[in-house]
């Protein structure tokens, strides 16, 4: 295994858990972007539609669904927690995430070796978050 991929994900799956006891622990969301966030879980669960019919590793079939799991669950806590989602402010969240999701979607349909679901899906997946 890469050690920078490695450092990577180690990274990036401890910010995800930093926000996660952020929320827990203060009862608030306040200042977090709940479009960001469902943007997010919509790039994982596109990007790691290969769980169904690609086998690498245990390591990495572990980590694509804590990436899948945490990004819902934050998404859970903005939405449905009782108290978290009561300090949400949509006046604040101003980010016109459906533009970017439609431009995303559009490219992938223009853009592609052969058109199949996986295929677009990949462009989906390229053109947000990197690995």
């Amino acid at each position: 295994m890469n050690i920078f991929r490695f450092a990577g994900d180690m990274t990036h799956l401890t910010s995800i858990l930093v926000l996660l006891l952020k929320i827990y622990a203060t009862k608030t969301c306040s200042g977090i972007s709940l479009k960001t966030q469902e943007l997010y879980a919509l790039v994982f669960l596109a990007r790691y539609l290969d769980l169904f019919t690609d086998f690498i590793s245990v390591y990495n079939t572990v980590m694509k669904l804590v990436f899948i799991g945490s990004s819902l669950a934050i998404v859970w806590c903005m939405r449905m927690h009782p108290v978290v989602r009561r300090s949400y402010n949509k006046e604040l969240d101003t980010f016109r995430h459906y533009f970017l999701a439609l431009a995303t979607f559009g490219l992938a349909l223009l853009v592609h070796e052969k058109f199949t679901f996986l295929e677009v899906n990949s462009i989906i997946r390229l053109s947000h978050v990197s690995d």
